[in-house]
């Protein structure tokens, strides 16, 4: 019989092995301090868990908490996992603590919106400046703001959209932590991954962290200055790559088009299920055998990346997940992201005495704008749309991401006309702007109307006198969060935009509710909706006028936009109505913007390859 001291010696080289295995199995990502995901940390452990189904939620299991080294549990797990009457639930209760839900918040009766929101905030804070070493959630140095629901971390993308109430709360103390929150990640990791948590680290969601710093600089004059490094990191890594393209090759999210434009997708670093939708990732593989499974899990995850998991945006058949192909697209609402964080650079440098650099900027905003308006107009359909890299066709749906270059002021007068005219004819319903037009049960899909899109059709509309479609944006969507909370007293994540007063539904998971993007656009809407000198505690009773109420929105601080013809415009005001053919495109290449991380010239890797190949 073996001692005590030799079983735990055993227990340990059984678990160093198998860590072993487990890390040459899964992981793709460099070792060192980055946190390694759930995942690769427990590898066999992890797949048994996830594939029996324990949990409901399959996010429970990958934010549970080891109460010991992974070395350890693996090796208590290899040894007691063929025993008679193992008990699998049991051991992952001995072994990791299950997070909890917080307490339900229960607002005080009789509350308005307005009131329920500014509630909200304090609800929906979080501290985490320190966690444990094996635990999944990445600690920040500041206060911040969830979502709310299962979402129990910072989310990037979702946190905009939330700023935009805290400053109207007068939170400015809570929107200068988040950013720096956020500078700290860049600092930390070189870009600001989906959300604090190691699973997350793999990708990025939506560049918003310019536009944030935007925000914070109409109330701190400094900020554009301040965080330019950490603009200047994110920017390099989606630009992380392009050096070492040739035209018609893609490399992570970078793409280099036929006659050597510049623009990006999204990708996710790693081509594995997603720890948080670990069997879900699997069924969705296992229907499609002719495909690769990690072609599908890459597209599946750069999908996430996006924001909108999932939407037939992405899919060759909107009925059919595993026909998902996030990665041979350019998407619109990206590019549109980009141009604008080149302008905001453009502006950063230049408030910060660096004319050179600013100069550059604005020849890359201005290379991308020309890019986007050649290969990112449909000129047959009359709206911007995705660009599909394997057809190498501009593609014909119409979804809410069009309404991106009229929200950054990267379109023509007459271009942004003709896309208002479509968005208002196919997307504006009872209760909003539908996110597409198909009814595909996937969650970013019609009927479902999302906050962060309402806002970006309201300014967007806006930005180009389209006031009268963006306050019937307004109002529809602000009766349809009313109708809602007069019910339910709550905010959920997204409507059903077909009606008003219904969440929305869809998805890999229940309705959440909360919700930070919807309190943050419900407080700058309802602001929008009533006069300055009249604030209103919830949706008043008529419908006001296009002009009436307090339609001025935050000051733009991105100076000279260039028009669709490549010209630059004074001022910050849209771009000029003339624009290139879209049937010859020109054969111009545009200059690649320097990045701080290039491969070798000979290090071409399998993300390096033609477009065709995607």
């Amino acid at each position: 019989m073996m001692r005590p001291q030799q079983q735990t010696a055993l227990r340990l080289a059984i678990g160093g092995i198998l860590l072993g295995i487990t890390a040459f199995s899964y992981a793709e990502e460099p070792s060192g301090t980055r946190k390694q995901a759930p995942d690769i940390l427990f590898g066999p452990l992890f797949n048994d868990v996830q594939t029996a189904k324990l949990f409901p939620d399959q996010k429970t299991f990958a934010d549970a908490v080891p109460k010991n080294d992974p070395q350890t549990i693996l090796a208590d797990y290899h040894m007691q996992r063929k025993q008679s009457g193992f008990d699998l639930r049991h051991f992952v209760e001995v072994n990791f603590t299950l997070p909890t839900e917080k307490e339900k918040y229960v607002p005080p009766a009789g509350q308005s919106l307005r009131a329920h929101i500014d509630g909200l905030w304090p609800v929906l804070t979080r501290t985490t400046s320190s966690a444990g070493k094996w635990d999944s959630l990445l600690p920040l140095p500041k206060p911040y703001v969830v979502p709310g629901g299962r979402f129990r971390e910072i989310y990037y993308w979702d946190s905009y959209f939330t700023m935009l109430g805290l400053a109207e709360s007068g939170h400015w103390d809570k929107v200068a932590s988040m950013v720096d929150n956020f500078a700290y990640e860049l600092d930390s990791w070189g870009h600001i991954p989906n959300g604090n948590r190691s699973y997350y680290l793999s990708r990025s969601q939506p560049p918003f962290f310019a536009l944030m710093v935007e925000l914070l600089a109409t109330h701190d004059k400094e900020a554009l200055k301040k965080y330019r490094p950490q603009m200047e990191k994110e920017y390099a890594y989606w630009m992380e790559g392009v050096d070492a393209l040739q035209p018609g090759q893609a490399s992570q999210r970078v793409v280099k088009l036929d006659d050597g434009a510049v623009l990006n997708r999204y990708w996710d670093d790693r081509d594995t299920p997603r720890p948080e939708s670990w069997l879900d990732d699997i069924n969705t593989a296992k229907k499609y055998p002719s495909r690769p499974a990690t072609e599908i899990y890459r597209d599946l995850r750069s999908a996430a990346a996006s924001g909108w998991d999932f939407s037939s945006r992405w899919m060759d058949d909107p009925q059919q997940l595993g026909t998902i192909r996030t990665t041979s697209i350019v998407p619109v609402d990206l590019t549109a992201l980009m141009f604008k964080m080149e302008k905001l650079l453009a502006k950063a440098s230049q408030e910060g005495g660096d004319s050179a650099a600013a100069s550059r900027y604005e020849g890359l905003a201005s290379d991308r704008q020309k890019a986007m308006e050649r290969y990112l107009w449909n000129d047959k359909e009359g709206w911007y749309a995705d660009y599909d890299l394997k057809t190498k066709q501009v593609r014909n749906q119409l979804t809410a991401a069009a309404l991106f270059p009229l929200y950054v002021k990267a379109a023509s007068q007459e271009r942004a006309d003709k896309t208002a005219s479509a968005a208002e004819a196919q997307l504006l319903k009872a209760g909003g702007i539908s996110t597409t037009t198909v009814n595909s049960g996937q969650q970013w899909d019609a009927p479902n109307g999302w906050a962060p899109l309402q806002w970006v059709a309201t300014e967007g509309l806006q930005n180009y006198g389209q006031d009268k479609v963006a306050m019937d944006v307004t109002w529809r969507f602000l009766t349809n969060v009313q109708h809602t909370y007069d019910r339910e007293q709550k905010l959920v994540e997204k409507y059903d935009v077909s009606t008003t007063g219904t969440g929305g539904g869809g998805g890999e998971y229940p309705l959440q509710d909360g919700f930070g993007w919807t309190n943050g656009v419900t407080l700058k809407m309802l602001d929008m909706v009533c006069p300055q000198a009249n604030p209103c505690d919830k949706v008043p009773a008529t419908r006001p006028a296009a002009n009436e109420g307090s339609v001025t929105t935050t000051p733009s601080t991105t100076g000279a936009q260039p028009a669709a013809n490549g010209t630059s415009t004074t001022g910050d005001q849209p771009a000029a109505t003339s624009t290139p053919s879209t049937t010859n495109p020109s054969t111009t290449t545009t200059t690649p913007p320097a990045t701080t991380d290039q491969p070798a010239a000979n290090d071409e890797t399998e993300t390096q390859k033609s477009v065709g190949q995607q």
